[in-house]
């Protein structure tokens, strides 16, 4: 088992305006609330803050040509013209790459990043982690996405989550009440993470979800939940019998060429946090987005179920019923025209258009977790993107 451990030394930081500075590391128990300097440092230094577990790569690193021309884009938005420049100062971006039919288009970083430098995933994990349920189907741990979740964690038998099944969780259809508010420091999101001794023998996290009460029938309504993507890690881990850094790195990381190993945040009990805080490099990003667009094959391997990709990526619930285009899937943001998203918190997004061939990273550092502004300032990039992409054609 490899392990880092979180430190408590002072480091330099690199602050907005070139001068370099010292400062303590960010608190783990502030994660959420990091200022603009804590961010630009911790997010690309998660190793010694939080304990992880390390994603071996392996042995061959995939190429990713660059194309021969360069690209940019230029767009309206608020009444001013947006180069990408402009939209990654004006966003906080540190890292932005675009790939298109195989060849990289533009890679670029920012807030002293480098091509080197991993960056924390938040909730684009949760993509990750739902791809490893597929994984553990298509080896035979798991047996079908219609199992209940207590064929696997029996300590959640006689709570909310009788009669909840896999692809309850994974589309955030379980009916159990959850608070989501990242601003709220008493909000679930914010309260399950601080309890890392085990309870009675428990898991925390399970321990925490158990008590939780029902809201809502099975399978009928969304609501987004990141305890519960905790849940589905836990799962993983119990039914492969692995860690789940180890099977991702034996299923996915060493076989589609990425050039450093990933690490992956821990709980208290020792569990990779199944819906966060997985940190690789922009570029191993792109090389995940691939591997799933592209049917979940590496090398000629099909990794997961042959119909899998196009069962995640399809939306099985809507998030707003005044918004028909939009959907989810599993664990994955299912947008208008065949594309589909891996989204977390503070900008970060492995944004997917099949018909293209297109992959789109952003790694950011918001000043809030999670504002309207900020995505429409995303997406107006991509649509401008898609929109270069067919001019000419």
């Amino acid at each position: 088992m490899k392990w880092i451990l979180a430190g408590a030394i002072g480091a330099c930081l690199l602050l907005g305006g070139g001068a370099l500075a010292e400062t303590k590391l960010p608190s783990r128990d502030h994660f959420l609330f990091w200022t603009p300097a804590e961010q630009a440092f911790g997010y690309k230094n998660i190793e010694k803050i939080f304990p992880v577990r390390v994603v071996p790569r392996g042995k061959t690193v995939s190429v990713l040509p660059h194309a021969d021309a360069p690209f940019d884009v230029s767009y309206k938005e608020d009444g001013k013209t947006l180069d990408t420049a402009a939209f990654m100062k004006a966003n906080r971006s540190s890292g932005l790459i675009i790939i298109s039919h195989g060849k990289v288009l533009l890679e670029r970083y920012g807030l002293g990043r480098t091509e080197k430098d991993r960056w924390t995933s938040f909730s684009v994990g949760k993509s990750v982690t739902s791809t490893l349920v597929g994984a553990a189907i298509k080896d035979g741990y798991i047996k079908s996405i219609h199992s209940e979740v207590t064929d696997y964690l029996p300590e959640l038998k006689g709570t909310a989550y009788d009669g909840v099944t896999i692809a309850d969780l994974i589309t955030m259809r379980s009916g159990v009440k959850w608070n989501e508010d990242y601003s709220d420091p008493k909000s679930d999101v914010n309260a399950f993470g601080l309890t890392t001794k085990p309870i009675n023998g428990q898991d925390p996290v399970v321990a925490y979800m158990a008590k939780l009460p029902r809201a809502h029938k099975p399978g009928t309504t969304f609501h987004y939940d990141t305890g519960e993507t905790e849940l589905v890690g836990i799962l993983v881990s119990r039914a492969t019998k692995k860690h789940l850094a180890d099977y991702l790195s034996q299923k996915i990381w060493t076989k589609i060429g990425t050039e450093q190993d990933a690490i992956w945040m821990l709980d208290g009990a020792g569990y990779e946090h199944g819906g966060c805080c997985i940190s690789m490099t922009l570029r191993d990003y792109a090389r995940f987005g691939l591997f799933f667009m592209h049917g979940g094959t590496a090398n000629g391997e099909q990794v997961l179920p042959k119909n899998w990709v196009k069962e995640a990526s399809t939306s099985h619930t809507l998030v707003d019923p005044k918004r028909p285009d939009e959907g989810y899937g599993y664990f994955w943001w299912i947008h208008p025209h065949g594309t589909y998203s891996a989204e977390g918190i503070f900008g970060q997004q492995v944004f997917l258009d099949p018909k293209d061939d297109l992959v789109i990273v952003f790694n950011s550092a918001w000043e809030k977790a999670d504002e309207d502004k900020n995505w429409i300032a995303q997406w107006d990039y991509a649509a401008a993107v898609m929109k270069a992409l067919h001019k000419g054609k």
